[in-house]
């Protein structure tokens, strides 16, 4: 029997990357601020901040039954035109030794299919295997926890960090994602100019819960990893994309280590800011898309960030996409150095 040597099985795994049907596209910043409609919905100043992107309509509040992100939005920052869905993730900062904090900035992620163009932002992924029933009117789900601080409680294979050892984003590096030496916590160090985040949402749906209280239990996973899913256990019997989101963290200019913390931690955190963990990595999805384009945009096999007519979908160009903002509904200093995360009552000054 022949053993494919690493390079050749890094080498397929970069050509079936390339070659795989899915809708993979770039979204801008919306907005960041402390709202979370899914966990907190209502609350200005939710627990911690985020950084959502989407369909203009966000809002602190967004009942299921009477929000609906197509007819209210006027502009998404996504790529895809007929894409209101919002996606929102915690906010990545840098600690420095002073005390204060910063935003560590997003990029773009290219990798084998090519660079994707995004103002902050993150990158979205839906990923079929077989036949897949698009996600319905008013469906939203979380990945991850907010509150976790155990490494040991996530699934690596699911959430995860990769080390980028280059500030180009079009340098692939590594395999499948959530694969190989990807770590649960945050990488740091010299080597790691840049941090791929990836979440991976479950791909499995009970078919008639479009939410739960813990927002997870109407959906289930089925394996591990960008494959799509496999075969759904009969309690959710319902076979979704799998949504998968990509962050680049651009960590290079944070690479002279007097200014990191003197405290032997990570100088990179979470705006949960629990324990300096990466563990505590999570996603929230809302559902969006106009119409039933993300159905026909899976039966047809659409690919990437581009045209596909039989959907009826339109990739815009970022100009349009990067345009669409909002003002934060919960206004506090959220750019340059503060100090400290915003957590708790509003936040008021700069450092």
């Amino acid at each position: 029997m022949h053993i494919l040597s690493l390079a050749a099985v890094a080498a397929l795994a970069h050509h079936a990357a390339a070659q795989f049907n899915m809708l993979r596209f770039a979204c801008s910043q919306l907005v960041v601020e402390r709202t979370d409609p899914l966990v907190n919905p209502g609350m200005l100043y939710s627990p911690h901040l985020h950084q959502i992107v989407g369909g203009n309509s966000f809002n602190v509040s967004m009942p299921p039954e009477t929000h609906d992100q197509a007819a209210l939005s006027t502009c998404t920052s996504c790529s895809f035109a007929e894409d209101f869905s919002n996606y929102w993730t915690a906010v990545m900062f840098f600690r420095h030794r002073n005390g204060s904090v910063i935003r560590v900035p997003q990029v773009g992620n290219g990798g084998p299919q090519g660079q994707l163009i995004n103002k902050g932002g993150l990158d979205v992924y839906y990923i079929p295997s077989g036949k897949v029933t698009a996600f319905k009117k008013g469906f939203r789900m979380l990945a991850g926890s907010a509150t976790n601080t155990d490494n040991s409680k996530v699934n690596k294979g699911n959430i995860c960090h990769r080390c980028w050892q280059s500030t180009n984003d079009n340098q692939f590096t590594g395999g499948a994602p959530c694969t190989g030496a990807d770590t649960v916590d945050i990488p740091y160090g010299n080597q790691c100019k840049m941090v791929r985040q990836t979440i991976i949402f479950p791909t499995c749906w009970d078919g008639k819960n479009l939410d739960s209280p813990d927002h997870q239990s109407h959906v289930a996973y089925s394996g591990a990893g960008a494959s799509g899913g496999g075969r759904c256990p009969a309690t959710h019997p319902v076979k979704l994309p799998q949504i998968m989101y990509e962050l680049m963290w651009n960590t290079s200019t944070f690479m002279d280590q007097s200014m990191w913390p003197n405290d032997g931690k990570n100088p990179f955190v979470y705006s949960t800011n629990l324990g300096n963990r990466g563990s505590a990595a999570h996603g929230d999805y809302l559902f969006g898309w106009k119409d039933d384009t993300l159905q026909k945009a899976m039966d047809n096999n659409c690919n990437l960030d581009r045209d596909c007519p039989r959907a009826g979908i339109h990739k815009q160009q970022p100009a349009v996409y990067n345009a669409c903002t909002k003002e934060q509904q919960a206004p506090e200093p959220v750019d340059g150095y503060l100090k400290s995360i915003p957590m708790g009552e509003m936040a008021a000054e700069r450092a």
